[in-house]
């Protein structure tokens, strides 16, 4: 799987990338057919705390898995994230398995 990295309005810190990939590693162990990840970065210009967005895009088979989630930090955006993709994957193949 290949993964391309964003980061909007910010430099991303040493690491980031790093926890991501270990992250998205562990997608791969529920479907060999992801092609590409592509991951946007953003920090929102606002005084709430929650003001960062990871956008992740999976590109699989048929219709690509888009999931966006907002937190406090860029690792809890990129859990939430992961836990959500896992269950649209588990669902995808499911509904695959059904026809």
């Amino acid at each position: 799987m290949t993964v391309n990295f964003q980061a909007v309005n910010f430099n991303a810190k040493p690491g980031l990338e790093e926890y991501l990939g270990k992250k998205l590693e562990k997608l791969e162990t529920l479907s060999d057919k992801i092609i590409a990840a592509h991951v946007s970065f953003k920090l929102e210009n606002t005084s709430e705390k929650s003001n960062k967005t990871v956008d992740v895009k999976l590109e699989v088979p048929g219709e690509d898995i888009l999931v966006s989630k907002t937190g406090q930090s860029f690792e809890e955006c990129i859990d939430l994230s992961v836990d959500t993709l896992k269950k649209l994957i588990i669902r995808k193949k499911e509904k695959i398995g059904d026809k």
